[in-house]
């Protein structure tokens, strides 16, 4: 079967030479609009041209009619012959029919698919059997039989055999009676020639030149007339029959359409009127004839002809092409869904009867028929609407169709219409969409990703596909990944080292890479970034040293990531100078966080920068006190001639944390100086108070700084010497008066000031000693009550516990006698004593001075 050419297509090409025959006038107007290409809407139906051992029949005669069933088609044709095909056009073998002598009118085909009958202009009506033959039977008239149709229950017993013919009346023929002969009853006539006949249950149809006639087989009446309501010459617009179901028929003729449906009478009206009748339910007049008609769910298909059908083409009038359409159909109204225009083998020959339309409802397949040609169409399936957005290179929605409707699919598949949609991106040169469909598309499918990858690498692009490629499931091969770096270190270093550097190092051959950056090191100028590329390539093949080597030379600091990622301190041993030049925060933190690993790390630091650069070195070792005080015990003295150099604010915690300093020196450099307050804290620690007081009280006049110091020294002739140098000193007097309430008796102080001095403050000051006193008084008394009531509940509590019970058990034995402490002969009972450690004996087994000095407690 051959796929049918687009008729939509065809349509464009007839609506485009009807434009081109446009009055020039109207093209002026509109010439200075621009025209916008609306998208085409896409067909509903899909065609097939039905080939095979059709060709050769069509080849040598001339379709007239044909009948449609389930399994098989039967075609008649002008010579009289019935061919049986199956629906892919193969002659079904044996199944050949010499039926007439002249053209077949009509063939009607029972529901089992059994028995058919024909008609022919050589005035015979013949029954065959395709399976058998026993009911096969010929009945001849005198004049041409137009029309012929089998009861749909043909083979079924007691139906009579029945078969309907037409010619200038409907004659129904039946076997009855006790030998079933052949009976022929004329149900109508003198309407003119009945022209066809349709058939289903136990309803038959038929049109004749009046209009469309119905009979009920069950009744035996005529239960309706639908008058023709057109003008046309009815031999040559013939009317089109088609049952939708049981009820429901529908007619198409000439340029009218209707609907059609039996009702039962709700209510008999007891006269001998049918009990059925046909109501119109919808009618609508196109501007078309009508060929053919059948039912597409709740829409109509039809096949038309064009009211003007003639066209001049190459000097003669030729016919135009026939069209199927979607119709919608209303009350009086209709609405056109679908229109395709049809290029019928010879179409240009053909009038309005030469065309045909079966179907198969229940399968919504259509046969078009012409004299040489035979058309199948059906609706369009999932594979079809895929293929018509990548046709309109829609293939994003394509895309979705598949993923949404994969069971559906036959003929296409999401990965192939992806890589159709790829190929059409980079034909179109759109790389980056392209990328990034590749994700999407290629999944984890290895041999995809390559295929593609090297799709790229012919048209230049692997910059582009390098963005997306995957490094994990799947992984690709390595020479895939080879191949983009090598086209990066020829076209952009910067990228190259990009890679290098996010790649993970075992996608690729690293001897490999590292020779062709060798090579290009030869003859290239820049050599920044291929020498950075190189040393991150050593450091995956853990050429270290060659690694370090090249990092330290292009002074890069993502030297310490590479030391510290594979804790490469022993090998950083001779290069700390170099480190430290490089970045002298991060070289210290990293030496710092690694003391252990770096063998003299602490030597040279110190020896070196001591002498070059003495602000970093107390950088370094203040870090290193920070971290460790141990570790800076030999370098004191350097610590603190640095600190009083550098950092002053720093000086005095470090005195008085660290014990790894000389006092004497230290002090040398404070007093040289002028540092008052560190001076102070080293001749205390040295045990020179007195003198640290003297320079507390006149080198900084601080009261309060003395009277710290001697709360921290806790001596009394400290306070005594204090107090001495702050009698004749109001101001000192006031601040001893208010802050030494509790370290000394303020009367020392009061007992000692002079008559007549004037000291600042001296009331409140006496109103706060007081006041201290008072609180002093109270939280004694306070701490006296609590102490109390503490002991009375603690010994309280210690007499309820004393007075619990002691629970001794039935199994326990007298760990004198070994006998039961609990018997129940109580002949055999004796006290037992129980002492709060749990231990119990019987009074026998005691000695007696024990018993006499428990004799007050409590027998059991």
């Amino acid at each position: 079967m051959a796929t049918y050419a687009s008729a939509t297509s065809t349509k464009k090409q007839e609506d485009r030479e009807e434009a081109n025959s446009s009055s020039e006038e109207e093209e002026d107007e509109d010439g200075d609009d621009t025209e916008s290409e609306e998208e085409p809407d896409e067909p509903k139906l899909k065609y097939e041209r039905l080939t095979n051992d059709l060709n050769a029949i069509l080849s040598k005669d001339a379709a007239s009619c044909i009948a449609v069933h389930t399994k098989f088609l039967a075609l008649g044709t002008h010579w009289g012959m019935i061919f049986i095909l199956d629906h892919t056009g193969n002659n079904i073998r044996d199944k050949e029919i010499m039926a007439h002598t002249t053209t077949v009118n009509q063939i009607s085909i029972d529901e089992k698919g059994e028995y058919l009958a024909s008609c022919s202009d050589d005035g015979k009506v013949m029954i065959a059997g395709l399976y058998g033959t026993e009911l096969n039977q010929t009945v001849s008239f005198d004049r041409p039989v137009k029309s012929v149709g089998i009861d749909p229950y043909f083979t079924k017993s007691g139906r009579g055999r029945q078969f309907a013919c037409g010619e200038e009346k409907l004659v129904l023929n039946e076997k009855s009676g006790l030998f079933r002969t052949n009976k022929a009853i004329t149900i109508h006539q003198g309407e003119g020639p009945v022209r066809n006949i349709k058939w289903h249950t136990d309803f038959i149809a038929w049109a004749n030149d009046e209009g469309v006639r119905m009979y009920h087989t069950s009744s035996r009446r005529i239960i309706t007339k639908i008058a023709k309501n057109h003008k046309h010459r009815t031999d040559l617009y013939g009317c089109q029959l088609c049952w939708k179901d049981d009820v429901t028929l529908l007619v198409g003729w000439a340029d009218t359409v209707r609907v059609c449906v039996v009702k039962v009478k709700p209510v008999h009206d007891g006269l001998d009127t049918p009990r059925h009748i046909v109501e119109i339910v919808q009618t609508f007049t196109p501007d078309f004839f009508v060929c053919g008609i059948a039912p597409l769910g709740s829409n109509l298909v039809l096949l038309t002809y064009d009211k003007d059908g003639m066209k001049q083409e190459g000097g003669k009038m030729v016919c135009k092409r026939p069209h199927l359409r979607i119709i919608e159909p209303g009350l009086y109204t209709s609405e056109e869904l679908s229109n395709d225009a049809l290029t019928m083998r010879g179409f240009e020959e053909y009038r309005i009867n030469d065309y045909h339309l079966e179907c198969i409802p229940d399968e919504n397949i259509f046969f078009i028929i012409s004299p040489k040609d035979v058309v199948i169409s059906r609706l369009r399936d999932m594979d079809d609407h895929i293929t018509w957005l990548m046709d309109h290179e829609r293939y994003e929605e394509a895309m979705a169709c598949a993923s949404d409707h994969a069971h559906e699919l036959k003929s296409h598949t999401y990965e192939a219409i992806g890589r159709t949609y790829l190929d059409f991106l980079v034909h179109q040169q759109k790389f980056a969409e392209a990328v990034k469909m590749c994700v999407k598309i290629l999944g984890k499918r290895k041999d995809l990703w390559e295929e593609e990858i090297y799709k790229f690498a012919k048209i230049g692009q692997l910059r582009a596909i390098s963005m997306c490629i995957p490094l994990e499931d799947p992984r690709l091969s390595p020479a895939i990944y080879e191949m983009i770096l090598n086209d990066f270190l020829q076209r952009d270093y910067a990228q190259f080292y990009h890679l290098i550097k996010t790649w993970p190092h075992d996608l690729y051959n690293k001897e490999a890479l590292i020779n062709a950056v060798v090579n290009l090191l030869d003859r290239e100028l820049d050599q920044e970034l291929l020498l950075q590329s190189l040393g991150q390539l050593y450091a995956y093949q853990k050429a270290f040293d060659k690694a370090l080597a090249i990092y330290l030379r292009l002074k890069n600091k993502e030297v310490f990531g590479l030391i510290q990622k594979h804790s490469l301190y022993t090998a950083v041993s001779d290069k700390i100078q170099a480190l430290m030049e490089l970045d002298w925060e991060q070289a210290t933190r990293m030496l710092l966080d690694n003391i252990d690993k770096i063998p003299f790390v602490h030597f040279f630091m110190v020896t070196y920068y001591l002498n070059v650069i003495c602000n970093l070195c107390l950088q370094y070792l203040d870090q290193l006190y920070t971290k460790d005080i141990s570790a800076v015990h030999d370098y004191g003295h350097q610590m603190v001639e640095l600190y009083c150099e550098f950092d002053r604010p720093k000086l005095l915690p470090f005195l008085r944390r660290s014990e790894s300093y000389p006092l004497q020196k230290a002090l040398e450099m404070c007093e040289l100086r002028g540092y008052v307050k560190e001076q102070v804290f080293l001749l205390g620690r040295m045990g020179n108070l007195t003198q640290a007081l003297k320079m507390i009280m006149e080198g900084l006049g601080d009261v309060n700084h003395a009277i710290d110091f001697c709360k921290e020294q806790n001596d009394e002739e400290l306070w005594e010497n204090l107090i001495s140098y702050s009698i004749d000193r109001p101001n000192f007097i006031t601040a001893l008066l208010q802050n030494v309430g509790a370290d000394i008796d303020p009367i020392k102080i009061i007992s000692r000031i002079e008559k007549g001095l004037v000291i600042p403050g001296l009331r409140d000051s006496l109103v706060k000693i007081l006041q201290d006193y008072n609180l002093q008084i109270s939280l004694r008394e306070g701490c006296r009550r609590i102490l109390v009531a503490d002991s009375f509940n603690l010994l309280e509590r210690n007499v309820r516990t004393q007075r619990k019970a002691i629970f001794v058990n039935e199994s326990q034995m007298c760990p004198v006698c070994g006998q039961e402490l609990i018997v129940n002969d109580l002949r055999l009972a004796s006290n037992i004593l129980v002492f709060n450690c749990r231990h119990t004996y019987h009074e026998d087994c005691l000695p007696t001075a024990v018993v006499s000095y428990y004799e007050s407690d409590s027998k059991l």
